[in-house]
């Protein structure tokens, strides 16, 4: 595992406990958010960087995960609740303001925050998922939320299939059962088979994968991600284990990250994925309104999210009113900021002196 000086904390923050991992004693305060399956540990080569640029870089274990609290009520992760518990955290390290950054599902939870409270999240940036508005997904044919969440995912798998997000949401006991037989190989797959390691089928050699036609595109991530809706289907359908680890994930890295699942499971994360619909409902009295502080966007070019987002990142600017950046790394899977941490760190820290 690498190491990292970095102060670890725990607060109270919207009625729950928040552990923390923060390196930088003062500076401006840059609240980071994971994804799905992570930890405050996904963000390690962000926290060295921006504490020696000079700020004060406080990485979550988001609710549900780690050693942050872990309510039963899938409302609990709904998307407003979310962020009163960023502003909590906020508050908690004794700031009034600060920059929030997301990945994964951390995004849309650092675009809703930056949108819904500007007069506390300064600037904003999303990688994997670009801003979606009260749609959060922003996938094919409804990128800033034109159509409820699970009519949208519908539409994408198909009638014989499901989108991952329905699997997670309505089957999350078998979910979690797969899981839990070896959290070792099931995440280990996870990270592979959606990093720019695992290579492509041959017909799609060479292809811009984020400029594809939409039909060419509703395939491809049909393909990628949705399931057989049938009692057998399950994520190893999707999921493929490599002869090595690629470079970016180290062995002990790979060991802690293990640990952290071991020790929570995976059953409180899949909560996120309940509250698509209520989501939409409830930001609904936001949308139309612009994202208008500065904002930057990071994506992949081998991110599913990316490339089922490419209508929402195209149109960016209709909904956000400062975009300072929408950069797509070359050779990058879903991990951003593990696969391509000097990239990312070059971006974020120009972005943030732009403030």
């Amino acid at each position: 595992m690498d190491t990292i000086n970095c102060e670890e904390k725990t607060v109270n923050a919207n009625g729950q406990r928040i552990h923390l991992r923060i390196a930088g004693d003062s500076g401006p305060l840059v609240l980071l958010c994971h994804g799905f399956p992570e930890s405050w540990y996904s963000w390690r080569h962000q926290l060295k960087a921006l504490s020696e640029a000079g700020y004060r870089a406080a990485a979550i274990d988001m609710p549900g995960y780690g050693r942050s609290s872990k309510p039963v009520d899938p409302a609990a992760y709904g998307m407003t609740s979310l962020v009163a518990t960023c502003v909590g955290v906020v508050e908690a390290l004794g700031y009034t303001s600060a920059i929030i950054v997301g990945h994964d599902l951390g995004a849309p939870v650092a675009w809703t925050a930056a949108w819904t409270r500007p007069d506390v999240f300064r600037a904003v940036a999303g990688m994997s998922v670009p801003f979606g508005a009260h749609g959060l997904a922003c996938l094919p044919g409804s990128p800033f939320g034109e159509k409820r969440p699970s009519e949208a995912a519908a539409e994408l798998a198909g009638p014989d299939r499901m989108f991952y997000h329905e699997y997670f949401a309505i089957h999350g006991d078998a979910a979690v059962a797969e899981a839990e037989q070896d959290i070792r190989r099931w995440l280990t797959g996870a990270l592979y088979s959606l990093s720019a390691d695992r290579p492509l089928p041959p017909e799609l050699a060479g292809v811009n994968l984020t400029k594809l036609p939409n039909d060419m595109l509703r395939e491809f991530v049909r393909n990628a991600i949705s399931l057989p809706r049938t009692p057998a289907a399950g994520m190893a359908d999707l999921l493929e284990l490599p002869a090595e680890l690629p470079l970016w994930l180290k062995a002990d890295d790979l060991d802690y990250c293990v640990g952290e699942l071991e020790y929570t499971g995976i059953g409180s994360a899949l909560n996120y994925y309940k509250n698509g619909d209520s989501d939409w409902e409830a930001l609904a009295e936001f949308q139309g309104t612009p994202l208008s502080v500065p904002a930057l966007f990071i994506g992949g070019d081998r991110d599913i999210v990316t490339i089922w987002s490419q209508e929402a990142i195209a149109r960016s600017h209709e909904a956000i009113t400062d975009l300072r950046g929408s950069e797509i790394l070359p050779n990058c899977g879903h991990w951003i900021p593990q696969e391509r941490p000097e990239a990312v760190n070059r971006a974020l820290l120009a972005f943030l002196r732009s403030l």
